[in-house]
């Protein structure tokens, strides 16, 4: 029986476990990378580890999110990122150099090898054959001090395409079909790997598009295979050096197999407020545009603008709509200002915005109220935007194009003939706003601005907890609903006393002042509570604010492993049917917690509110994650043992 890819690059990489279905495995990191809106977070926990220098192959930190400087925060982080990069051995991509995930995958991605990184949209490099994962920033600090990431054993997908898309159909459309036909749930406990004849026609950026929106879907990662296509685009980055053939054996068996006809698909949008509300861009008759927004780590390559620019050129974007456009990177950039492509753009009517994250995550463009914005972003939350009544599609760049210029929602197949985009043979390679570590690190002092606060503590946990419950939600909250994004809150990353005051803002503003006068307590959730982002503030600011534990039907796999980092039990129902009969308000009381816990048992609940009804929750919980929660959370655990947990 031979192996697939998936099993290749783990088995190289196994220090702990066995390669078997839903066992706890650990592997060897061999580079991380962190964002500015989580790398704070990650670095000041990396210190608290204590260890002198990184131990990865390379580690970069990358500026992308918060470069809207209305204040001293942003700047004075940045500065703290850099100086605190060059003192321990991380590399870092200065604001203006592009967003981490485009700018990993042309500079840094390399098949075979591991990634993680405290960005959701880590897999994105799964499109040159890494196995990337996105994580919270400690996990992140963990692996950088040379500690080994663990995860349970997901089945492996396999996703065999064939045929070829058609002209004006983009590989956006391909993961949207596969988010029409599993859901944003579909993809938990999962590694996506993709096969087939159909593969070789896709080039390395679409694949690319495919594995970052793979995150949609709730999956551990995904991933393409190495071959002629992956030397080309490595070759024409100067990096031929890094190409290594990787493949599955022409026997390997996996857990489950989709097919998708590539000649089949046609322009998808997924419809508000979530990336699996698929429909064909052809179905959307009459829905009047009122921005357009062209770039995010999922379409911003030079293949994606010059496809852009090709259809704007020599045309006006209609009155009514604005259109904004983000290159992923400064090579992405200057190469279309080189070759007239941005001239194309800005004589059409396009704002051209910074090479960064920018209105992915509401920082800046934010739509009016009301308005349809297409975007050919990864997510449309609700208010994920800036604007909470906005109505947000998911579309690829020729839709988001095609309709910039008619005003309406578009099929870009009526366009006419196809823009031909002809790829370079070499890139534009300038690395200037990659900054490599110190030569003398013991000379670096790192810079801390007055936002920065000391990391809260989380207590170990005690005999038995009771609290109220502070809040309940139903399915699919997302960690923007925990912990919003936005131009408002993000500078306050590193401020866990003042960020959290924002903690379920948009479902409940009134959530952070009751938990901090009920000192505590519980939420309880539906199912896949915690999709979305890596950000572990959606667990930090909780714990600050005194969440003990949360009580859903199911869980997003980071967000659950950032509540056991940060010493919040995540519990399940063991009967679903409990959801109902538990209010906000009521007053629960786990007695027997820790002892629970330790023999191994689901845990018992008491609701003092409805006449002590006991409710049974189960943990999904190995051993090891046991033992975290008891401590009160990884950072704890780590010190305590003295050593890194599975030191490589």
């Amino acid at each position: 029986m031979g192996q697939s890819l998936t099993y290749k690059i783990l088995s190289s990489h196994l220090v702990g476990g066995n390669l078997k279905q839903g066992e706890e495995i650990a592997l060897k990191i061999d580079r991380t990378l962190t964002q500015d809106a989580t790398g704070t977070m990650a670095y000041l926990q990396f210190e608290a580890i204590g260890v002198p220098k990184v131990k990865t192959e390379l580690s970069v930190s990358y500026i992308d999110h918060n470069t809207l400087q209305t204040g001293f925060e942003n700047a004075d982080d940045h500065r703290f990122l850099q100086t605190i990069a060059a003192k321990y051995g991380i590399f870092y991509s200065k604001a203006g150099n592009g967003i981490c995930h485009q700018v990993n995958l042309e500079r840094f991605g390399i098949p075979g090898k591991t990634l993680l990184g405290s960005d959701s949209h880590t897999p994105t490099a799964g499109g040159v054959g890494m196995i990337a994962i996105g994580a919270g920033g400690l996990d992140v600090a963990v692996a950088m001090g040379g500690g080994a990431f663990y995860m349970n054993v997901p089945k492996v997908v396999l996703v065999k395409l064939s045929g070829k898309l058609q002209d004006f159909v983009s590989a956006k459309d391909v993961i949207l079909e596969l988010l029409r036909r599993l859901t944003v749930k579909g993809g938990v406990g999962r590694i996506f790997e993709y096969g087939g004849e159909g593969v070789k026609t896709l080039s390395v950026p679409e694949r690319a598009v495919i594995t970052n929106m793979g995150a949609e879907l709730g999956a551990t990662t995904s991933v393409f295979p190495s071959d002629e296509r992956t030397m080309e685009f490595l070759k024409a980055e100067g990096r031929i050096q890094d190409y290594t053939p990787l493949s599955a054996d022409e026997d390997a068996v996996y857990d489950e197999v989709i097919e998708i006809d590539l000649s089949s698909l046609e322009p998808l949008a997924a419809k508000p407020h979530m990336p699996d509300q698929v429909v064909k861009v052809s179905e959307l008759k009459d829905v009047k545009v009122d921005q357009s927004a062209i770039g995010s780590c999922t379409n911003s390559s030079y293949a994606d603008l010059m496809t852009v620019a090709a259809i704007l050129k020599g045309k006006k974007v209609h009155p009514d709509v604005s259109l904004v456009i983000s290159p992923g990177s400064k090579q992405v950039f200057e190469m279309i200002a080189k070759n007239g492509a941005l001239a194309d753009l800005i004589a059409s009517g396009a704002r051209i915005l910074e090479s960064t994250c920018g209105p992915c995550i509401g920082m800046g463009q934010a739509p009016r109220s009301g308005a349809v914005s297409l975007r050919t972003f990864n997510r449309n939350f609700e208010g994920r935007s800036g604007t909470k009544d906005a109505k947000i599609y998911l579309v690829s760049p020729q839709t988001a194009a095609a309709s910039a210029l008619t005003g309406y929602i578009t099929d870009p197949r009526t366009l006419g003939k196809v823009p031909e985009i002809k790829m370079p043979e070499k890139f534009d390679i300038d690395d200037s706003m990659i900054i490599p570590p110190s030569t003398k690190p013991e000379e670096v002092e790192v810079y801390r601005g007055p936002n920065i606060k000391p990391l809260p503590v989380q207590q170990k946990l005690p005999e038995s907890i009771s609290g109220k419950v502070l809040l309940k939600v139903g399915d699919n909250i997302t960690t923007d609903h925990i912990m919003p994004a936005g131009s408002k809150i993000l500078p306050l990353r590193s401020n866990i006393p003042a960020i959290s005051k924002y903690v379920f803002e948009t479902v409940d503003p009134a959530f952070s002042e009751r938990a901090l006068k009920e000192k505590g307590g519980f939420v309880i959730g539906g199912e896949n509570y915690g999709q979305g982002s890596s950000r572990e503030h959606a667990a930090l600011a909780p714990m600050y604010l005194g969440v003990k534990a949360v009580i859903a039907k199911s869980f997003a796999r980071i967000h659950f492993a950032n509540l056991i980092n940060f010493g919040i039990l995540p519990l399940i129902f063991e009967n679903p049917a409990d959801y109902d009969k538990i209010k906000q308000g009521d007053e629960l009381i786990a007695p027997d917690i820790l002892k629970e816990l330790n023999e191994r048992k689901p845990v018992t609940f008491i609701n003092k509110s409805q006449g002590n009804a006991e409710y049974k929750f189960k943990y999904n919980l190995t051993d090891r994650q046991v033992k975290i929660i008891k401590e009160g959370g990884l950072l704890n655990e780590t010190k305590s043992s003295q050593q890194h947990p599975a030191t490589i």
